[in-house]
């Protein structure tokens, strides 16, 4: 292993293949000097690097997300998604800001000196898509809310990254010092981050050393070299199988899923055990039902800055659709806002920039658009509780 200031390596040799698994600091200008180097060095055949497919196509085509259809990914569900991206991307500018150095400009030096030598590029790193995912999965449902609430804390933070922060950036990963800034527990909980991201890379790297006789130049978080060379040098399974379970999105239990009928039985029961008492006790739940669960989704729609109608549309929607499950507040008032505001070129252009803080995010339709999804899903599912409990005293009482 060699000591470069914030680069070091790891080489490993499996048959006629060898493989130099070069760790490197995300917020580092001497590893974008140690990377290109070494590409440029003649040794290498092909070079790997710590992307996905979805990650390497934003890098190299920033205006690509000009490209998204809003309302698609709404009515997808995909929007927990693009909102996690965002705030991780706000957290990422917020250092570009910071220190005048942009995360991930390794990988990015990489991928223009393999070019310029006109040598093969290899992605090894797991879709960012399935691994947010498998995150979500990781987590037990009753622990859910405090994610989404720290999710929450990160769009709208305003503070500045700390030195801590930069300073574990230069030993870790950059997604997982993302996702530490809004979830404490991110160490123990977000094992699909680094354990299963090891595994999948030490896996795709195996299958490019199974080719042919080659030398790989890997470049990867230093975080990261440790855990992919042990697994490199061990018996663990690398193949195209073991590579395919870490894939699999995560399947919904049959818990998780049962939960919010559970609680729409339970609310449902409690109109009509109102009902079957009086018709003015009866009266009196329902109403109290839509303005608590109504308001409170308005209210968060109100907070996030968005259209009057909006407004309006979450105060009707919220309390039909927690009363169905399959469908959310969130994307019920996402898609009206993106239907109204309709977001512009420039706004797309701009949304990475101005996620960075909280008049961005108002201000950028895109991120408002999102913004009005999170804080109206949040408004509308404290309103679920607050409501509940509301109906269950009126009934004890």
């Amino acid at each position: 292993m060699s000591d470069i200031e914030n680069t070091s390596y790891i080489d490993v040799k499996i048959g006629d293949s060898s493989v130099r698994l070069l760790g490197t600091a995300h917020v580092s200008r001497s590893s974008v000097e140690a990377v290109t180097a070494a590409v440029s060095s003649g040794e290498f055949d092909s070079v790997a690097i710590e992307l996905c497919q979805n990650r390497y196509r934003s890098m190299i085509d920033p205006d690509n997300f000009e490209k998204t259809n809003l309302i698609e990914v709404l009515w997808q569900g995909r929007a927990k998604m693009i909102v996690a991206m965002l705030a991780m991307g706000a957290f990422q500018q917020r250092i570009a800001e910071q220190l005048g150095v942009e995360p991930g400009g390794e990988m990015r030096a990489a991928i223009v000196e393999s070019q310029a030598v006109d040598i093969p590029l290899e992605l090894i790193d797991r879709d960012i898509g399935i691994t947010v995912q498998r995150i979500y999965g990781s987590v037990p449902w009753w622990k859910r809310p405090h994610l989404f609430l720290g999710l929450l804390g990160s769009v709208l933070s305003t503070n500045k990254v700390e030195e801590s922060e930069i300073e574990a950036l230069k030993k870790t990963d950059m997604l997982q010092a993302a996702m530490e800034e809004f979830h404490e527990s991110a160490g123990s909980v977000f094992e699909p981050l680094i354990t299963e991201r090891d595994l999948y890379m030490a896996c795709k790297i195996k299958a490019l050393m199974s080719r042919e006789a080659c030398t790989i130049l890997a470049v990867v978080g230093a975080g990261h070299v440790p855990g992919i060379a042990r697994l490199l040098d061990s018996d663990e399974d690398l193949s195209d199988h073991a590579l395919a379970s870490l894939e699999e999105r995560p399947k919904t239990s049959r818990l998780s899923r049962y939960i919010p009928w559970v609680i729409v039985a339970i609310i449902c029961g409690g109109f009509a055990t109102g009902f079957s008492r009086s018709t003015e006790l009866g009266v009196s739940l329902v109403v109290d039902w839509i303005v608590i669960n109504g308001g409170l989704s308005s209210l968060g729609v109100l907070v996030a800055g968005g259209h009057p109608i909006t407004i309006a549309s979450a105060f009707l929607a919220a309390p039909l659709t927690s009363l169905n499950p399959t469908i959310g507040a969130g994307m019920v008032v996402g898609i009206v806002e993106a239907w109204i505001r309709k977001p512009t070129i420039s706004d797309f252009r701009l949304v990475r920039k101005d996620v960075a803080s909280l008049k961005g995010w108002r201000k950028n339709k895109v991120a408002r658009t999102m913004l009005v999804f999170v804080l109206g899903t949040l408004g509308s599912a404290v309103g679920t509780y607050v409501a509940g409990f509301r109906i269950f005293g009126q009934l004890v009482g």
